[in-house]
């Protein structure tokens, strides 16, 4: 378990420099940050001192590198636009986008899981039929049309909750929460549902097809044939086994979920990173942007971590089979 941890480690630092490179290559060619800053107007002189101030006249591997140390310390430079930390700017908007990520994902498994094993124990229903056609229409229509709809529903023909922003807060230290307050859950209501829609309808088309093969297995047969009551032989026996694919994919939508709220928190103006990261690429905010993807890299290689970890705890075969390797 020990060297397999290790192993993973150390693909993930391969990962993180390799997304890092990348980004911060593709990013010089983004636009050119001094002009933003400084306008059509500027003189070469004023011009060529900015750069110089910020670092821009260096060489990129120079630039890189001293990117990457920095990163390490958990600084990722200056914010090109508003000429803060890069570090203090994710600290304020990184609440905002796990806060809605996570409700979203409560949503998208607290009704995808039972909505997909109810659609398998009633194949060929009516209400099983009904749930199918909306998990497509979920699957198909955009974050964003399903936003505006929500939008024009809730917030503006029956005016009973806000469009937009995140409402208010509690600060605890340096965190700060709306789940605390009322008008903070009143905000968080439609963006969270925009964002859990896509994969609410895909965990349960998942978990359906999971538990239809799960069904159809020899084991499942001889546990019938025991005589074992029908809720045992369903979520004693077939449940359990088929969350261990469903984990992988719940596992990476998971960080999809942080990754991709950009669309989600531009409709709402939910103050996130999402929302950060946009600006930052309209300003050619390099290091706003190179930080931002790397962050996002970071969560999505723990949580592929967290989901292997995980599968020695449900599937007793990769515990086997790793302990006959070792022999």
């Amino acid at each position: 378990m020990l060297a397999f941890i290790l192993r993973r480690l150390a693909q993930a630092v391969i990962v993180m420099l390799t997304v890092a490179f990348i980004s911060f290559m593709l990013f010089q060619y983004v636009g050119d940050p001094v002009t933003n800053l400084l306008g059509q107007d500027a003189t070469p002189q004023q011009r060529a001192q900015l750069r110089s101030d910020l670092g821009l006249d260096q060489p990129f591997p120079v630039q890189f590198a001293r990117f990457v140390g920095n990163a390490v310390q958990g600084d990722f430079g200056l914010s090109l636009r508003q000429g803060r930390k890069v570090s203090s700017l994710i600290v304020e908007r990184f609440p905002a986008t796990l806060e809605l990520s996570m409700i979203a994902a409560l949503i998208a498994l607290g009704l995808g899981i039972p909505m997909g094993v109810y659609a398998a124990l009633k194949r060929g229903t009516f209400s099983s039929q009904a749930l199918m056609t909306l998990s497509l229409l979920g699957v198909s229509l955009p974050t964003f049309l399903i936003g505006i709809l929500l939008i024009l529903l809730f917030a503006v023909i029956l005016k009973w909750l806000p469009s937009f922003g995140r409402g208010d807060v509690v600060a605890i230290g340096s965190w700060t929460t709306g789940l605390l307050t009322l008008d903070g859950w009143k905000h968080l209501i439609l963006p969270s549902i925009t964002l859990a829609l896509f994969q609410l309808a895909l965990i349960m088309r998942l978990v359906r097809s999971e538990m239809l093969e799960v069904l159809r297995s020899d084991y499942i047969k001889f546990a019938r044939a025991r005589g074992l009551p029908d809720r045992i032989v369903y979520f004693g026996h077939a449940l359990k086994n088929t969350l261990v694919p469903v984990m992988t994919i719940t596992g990476l939508q998971l960080g999809s979920l942080i990754a991709f709220a950009i669309i989600t928190e531009q409709v709402f103006q939910w103050p996130g990173m999402g929302l950060l990261f946009i600006q930052a690429v309209t300003f050619a905010d390099i290091p706003v942007m190179a930080a931002y993807l790397c962050l996002i890299s970071l969560i999505f290689v723990v949580i592929n971590l967290i989901v292997d970890l995980l599968y020695f705890a449900v599937d007793p075969r990769l515990r086997i089979e790793r302990a006959g390797a070792a022999h």
